[in-house]
């Protein structure tokens, strides 16, 4: 199918254009096994170990994880890797060679949990296991400084960690690595009003996903499924943000960067063009190459002054 509109996409990502998430209740139980499936698949190599580990989270559920250990540490920082998918999808197979390639690149741990997914387990089961993960890797690396990540609504869990540590009174997080965040409620932007038939996400897909995320609005803190309407932002450290050009989540992700700059917190911000949320699938594309040394410098910067 292809989009009703005709955005000007950059041939990088040409192939994503015709992408729509098979959002159905009935069907998407069977999505999650099969994908879920590609953990079992990650495999040490001669640059990357991958160990697979049970952390305990709340009410007595386990989170089952991965660590990627570089063979070669370059630095005693940790990096926690919050993948997205709509809080409903597991980890995609560009999320895992994204964690492997930080650890070999960066030469720092790198924690990817494999987080409880909704519609089955909703809000706050995620962040809870996210942060389970936070406390694990803080607890075996003797408080070396971390880096939380996310992509999409793994995004949104790498902020809720921050915030968590914060109320928790844990060590906060050194920085934040957000890739096309979804930040939470920030009113009609007009990224949200003209882009509600883009290919990989859009704003019937976001509703989607959060009626399937939210089943009860008493459920947890506010916060921690809406970062940008945190009670403070004090606290949340030097943060990078990428945004994609024709996504709905775009201008959300701005004024979360304006957010945390009015509150004197640094921000380096990347606004990408001809670019679709989930651009990191194309990992051979140039832009996506540029977009990933960028990256790895803001890692390298980060564990360097802490």
């Amino acid at each position: 199918m292809k989009t009703e509109t005709p955005y000007k996409i950059h041939p990088d990502f040409k192939r994503l254009s015709s992408i729509r998430p098979p959002l159905d209740g009935k069907t998407i139980p069977h999505i999650q096994r099969m994908m879920g499936l590609l953990y079992y698949q990650q495999r040490s190599d001669q640059y990357v170990r991958v160990e697979r580990i049970r952390i305990p989270a709340d009410a007595g559920n386990t989170v089952r994880a991965l660590l990627y250990l570089p063979k070669e540490e370059k630095t005693s920082g940790c990096v926690l890797y919050c993948h997205g998918g709509g809080y409903a999808f597991p980890a995609a197979p560009y999320q895992y060679r994204l964690a492997r390639l930080y650890a070999q690149r960066v030469g720092c741990r790198v924690l990817f949990p494999d987080y409880r997914l909704a519609p089955k387990h909703p809000f706050p089961a995620a962040p809870e296991d996210c942060f389970a993960a936070y406390r694990r890797l803080l607890d075996e690396s003797g408080n070396a400084p971390v880096v939380v990540c996310g992509d999409s609504a793994g995004g949104t869990l790498a902020m809720a960690v921050t915030l968590m540590s914060i109320d928790r009174d844990l060590p906060v997080p050194c920085g934040q690595l957000l890739t096309y965040p979804a930040v939470g409620n920030c009113g009609e932007t007009e990224s949200i009003r003209r882009y509600t038939d883009t290919p990989m996400c859009n704003t019937k897909d976001m509703n989607t996903y959060g009626e399937w995320y939210v089943q009860d609005e008493t459920a947890g803190k506010l916060a921690y499924r809406s970062p940008i309407e945190a009670e403070s932002f004090a606290g949340i450290p030097t943060t990078y943000i990428e945004t994609a050009e024709f996504d709905c989540l775009r201008d959300g992700a701005v004024l979360y960067a304006e957010k945390l700059r009015e509150n004197g917190i640094s921000v380096e911000l990347h606004n990408t063009e001809g670019t679709v949320h989930g651009y990191d699938m194309m990992l051979k594309s140039g832009i996506v190459q540029d977009l990933i040394e960028k990256r790895i410098a803001f890692l390298n910067r980060v564990f360097l002054i802490h």
